[in-house]
């Protein structure tokens, strides 16, 4: 997981660097900094693990390719609601 791909999913989420401080128990200051680093963030503490584990409980999944190419998938709400109301 980039510092790009974190920045990127916080995106998709709308959710400000406080909020996913709170939801992952990993510091602002921290964050802040892992998504300033071009790449994959060096990390103590499991930091990063935190960060997929809340991501991917809302829905947040991380790609990348054979040609180091990262992005993120991701499910919208309101689609992910239709889908199950049409399966039921």
């Amino acid at each position: 997981m980039t510092g790009k791909q974190i920045r990127a999913a916080r995106g998709v989420l709308n959710w400000s660097v406080r909020a996913l401080a709170e939801a992952s128990g990993v510091g602002s200051a921290t964050i802040t900094r892992y998504e300033m680093v071009d790449g994959v963030p060096q990390s103590r503490k499991g930091n990063l693990d935190r960060l997929r584990t809340v991501f991917e409980a809302h829905g947040i999944r991380f790609v990348t390719d054979r040609r180091d190419c990262y992005g993120l998938l991701f499910e919208i709400p309101e689609v992910r609601t239709r889908r199950k109301e049409a399966e039921t």
